[in-house]
């Protein structure tokens, strides 16, 4: 039976686009097969919205958990191959759940399946963001996934968390939520007495709690301090970030009203939010093809409060091989990598100008994304 709250939550949304992304543990059940019951809740939440006039792209889990529950390896697979396996025929059995349940409410769903090689230039980037605003624009509610039956480790998403984030920015969302099986980010242990859940992380706040560990979910590959590293970033960028426990009965209607004080941890978006090319650029640091190592003058300059190019005078090593346009790792004297940028040159130029004055700028300004 519909919870009677989620129609006028959902009216009262202050959001206009936003992305959801569905952790496997809130899809998965305890015996690692997918959640049905989980998913129906979730659809009539995502419909009250979309009614609404809320614009959702949904990042879903749950390929390799419904995988499991059909097929049982014939034999012991590496991790790899057993995602391959599992999310190819459990891939089919999620998106054709996810129709059978829209489509019962009268909306249409449509599947995109990416890879984070998808993202690595402009040109693919722009392409993807148009796919999913022609689906936007004619009401189709896009499930996104990683496609992991071709995905390989060192091409993969750290997790779907990364991936959500990669979306935001590219589709101008409002809002990312991050539902998973907690309440959201807590001020000490979890469950030890007088523990409480942060409400509000303000932008550029770094005192995060030290019980974040790198812990993994149990079915996902993610883990709380991914999330509040996305969470951080994704807010950085002008868009509210929301990690909530996605079990909780109307969670999203709830958490999405004007005046909500719902349980959950929000990291307050950046007043001052960054372009559309910085975003892809402040997300692309996974694909840098070498590294702008600066010196100590330099990177007193690029912190400083004028907008400045990195330029060859304040470049102190060059490393790896890149052509024009590439996106390359920008790294302090001490070792740190402080941002990413898109070079104006190859790295054999890059080199060879080192330490050059009055030389073009290595790094553009409006090309250069600082952490």
């Amino acid at each position: 039976m519909e919870n009677p709250d989620i129609a006028p939550n959902a009216a009262r949304c202050r959001f206009r686009r936003i992305v959801v992304k569905v952790g496997s543990n809130v899809l998965t059940r305890a015996d690692g097969t997918l959640d049905t019951d989980r998913m129906a809740a979730l659809a009539d939440q995502i419909a009250a919205l979309h009614r609404a006039g809320v614009e959702v792209i949904v990042v879903s889990s749950g390929a390799v958990a419904a995988g499991r529950g059909v097929i049982a390896a014939g034999h012991r697979l590496d991790a790899v191959s057993a995602r391959q396996l599992y999310s190819a025929v459990g891939q089919v059995k999620l998106i054709r759940r996810y129709y059978e349940l829209f489509d019962a409410r009268g909306i249409v769903c449509g599947q995109v399946l990416t890879t984070k090689q998808d993202f690595e230039t402009r040109r693919h980037y722009l392409n993807q963001r148009n796919s999913i605003r022609v689906m936007l624009e004619n009401g189709v509610v896009p499930i996104v996934n990683e496609n992991d039956t071709v995905a390989v480790t060192e091409l993969m998403f750290t997790d779907n968390d990364e991936l959500s984030g990669l979306l935001s920015t590219m589709i101008g969302a409002e809002a990312l939520v991050l539902l998973t099986n907690v309440d959201g980010i807590c001020d000490g242990t979890p469950g030890a007495p007088g523990v409480e859940v942060i409400r509000e992380i303000a932008p550029g706040q770094r005192d995060l709690p030290d019980c974040i560990r790198d812990a993994k979910s149990s079915f996902g590959r993610g883990g709380m301090l991914t999330k509040s590293r996305i969470a951080r970033k994704v807010a950085a960028e002008g868009i509210e970030t929301i990690i909530a426990d996605g079990r909780r009965d109307g969670i999203l209607p709830d958490l999405l009203a004007e005046g909500s004080r719902t349980l959950c941890t929000r990291f307050l978006p950046s007043p001052h939010p960054i372009s559309g090319v910085k975003k892809w650029i402040a997300h692309s640091e996974g694909f840098a093809k070498g590294e702008v190592h600066v010196t100590r003058e330099a990177l007193d300059a690029l912190g400083g409060p004028r907008a400045v190019s990195l330029l060859p005078v304040g470049v102190s090593r060059v490393e790896g091989v890149f052509e024009k346009d590439d996106i390359v790792r920008i790294v302090a004297p001490d070792g740190r990598p402080i941002g990413a940028g898109k070079v104006s040159c190859d790295s054999t130029t890059a080199r060879r100008n080192i330490g050059r004055r009055g030389a073009r700028a290595l790094i553009h300004y409006d090309y250069l994304y600082l952490d």
